[in-house]
Parts: structure tokens; sequence; C-alpha cells
């Protein structure tokens, strides 16, 4: 029985070194455990924390470490934060797409009710209050400009359509966006529709 409670105690101690050290705002997985304890003993310990308030149950199988404000308490997670947890540490690449791509770039004030990512592992989504977070499979073409300024550029406009890429649209790009970053661009040309190039050139400062 003491060596039960020692173990236990030893998972959730262990759990928690590793919440801590992501820090408020931390979103996690069962998985993100596996070589702590089985998959039985994970789960059990995140109930146990969940039930003490340590951690909260976002979705099934999904929890955080939220952030705590002054007045109104636990914050929601940010939505990037949800699908990297979803999508794994290592395993897996995700692109944010369509009405939030946009929305990330500042090209639509509107939050979206639904986040799309793009991703190569499987397809996943979970609703986290007012927001379903979806990951989407995709192909390996589409995953090429992943973690890249290009492949957000590439999702916002294709989700905007090129009539509603507004030269006040382009400017606000290019008064927000750094201008490292913006040259970039022009490497990933070709992975981007033919319509978008002009775009592309004009940030990177090689004109239209």
């Amino acid at each position: 029985m003491g060596r039960t409670r020692k173990t236990t105690q030893s998972i959730d101690s262990k759990i928690l070194t590793t919440v801590h050290s992501g820090g408020r705002g931390f979103v996690f997985v069962p998985a993100d455990f596996l070589e702590i304890g089985s998959r039985e003993a994970v789960d059990i310990a995140l109930h146990r924390l969940t039930k003490k308030g340590t951690i909260r149950r976002l979705a099934r199988g999904v929890y955080d470490f939220p952030k705590e404000h002054p007045v109104l308490g636990p914050l929601s997670p940010s939505a990037d934060a949800v699908a990297k947890a979803l999508a794994g540490r290592d395993r897996t690449r995700i692109q944010p797409a369509g009405a939030y791509a946009a929305n990330v770039l500042g090209l639509s004030e509107q939050v979206p009710a639904k986040a799309v990512f793009l991703t190569d592992g499987p397809s996943r989504t979970v609703k986290i209050g007012p927001t379903t977070i979806q990951l989407r499979r995709t192909t390996p073409k589409n995953m090429e400009t992943a973690g890249r300024l290009s492949g957000l550029l590439i999702q916002a406009l294709r989700e905007l359509g090129k009539e509603h890429v507004t030269p006040k649209r382009r400017e606000h790009l290019k008064r927000t966006l750094p201008a490292d970053k913006r040259r970039e661009l022009i490497k990933d040309l070709r992975l981007a529709p033919a319509w978008m190039h002009p775009i592309f050139r004009e940030l990177a400062g090689e004109g239209a």
C-alpha cells in the first residue's frame, strides 16, 4: 500500500514538474506523459490533479494549466496552444488556415468561431468554450510552408479571395510584418498560387 501511494505521488509530482515548466497557459494531452507511467496511471493522475483544481480539463483528453486574471479568473487558452498540444510535440506540424489565418495577420477583425489548422498528422476536432479547434489533414505540398510567414499568408489570402486583397490590406501587411520576414517570401513563390505572386513580390519589396 505504501509503495502504491509513493508511486502515485511520484507520477503526480513528475506531471506537475512538466506542467509548471510549461508555465501558465500550457496546454497538454495525456500522451505527453507516457514516459512517466502507463496511460491508465497518467489518466488517473490527471483526474486527481483536475479534481484538486491544479489543472483544468478543457475537453476529452485535453488539459491546461490556466492563466489567471485577477478579476476574470481562469482565462481560455489560445487556439494555437491547443492545436500544438493536439498535434503532438514532435511528430506533426500545423499551419493556421482559413478565417483564423486571416485574423492572425490582422486582415480580418472578426474572431472566428472555428480555428482551422492544416496538419500532416491525423485530423481531430475539439470544442473548448465557444471555440471549435480543428486539425485538418492535408497534402504534403500545403505543409511545405508550415511554420513560415509564406504559409500563413497563402492560407489567409486564399480565405479572403483575390478581389478582397485590397491596397489597404496590402499596406497593413507592409506596416505590421517585419521587413526581413517579408523578403523571405520570394523563396516560397513557387508554392503560392500564381495570382498571389505579385502580392508576394510587392511585400518582399520587389515591386508588382
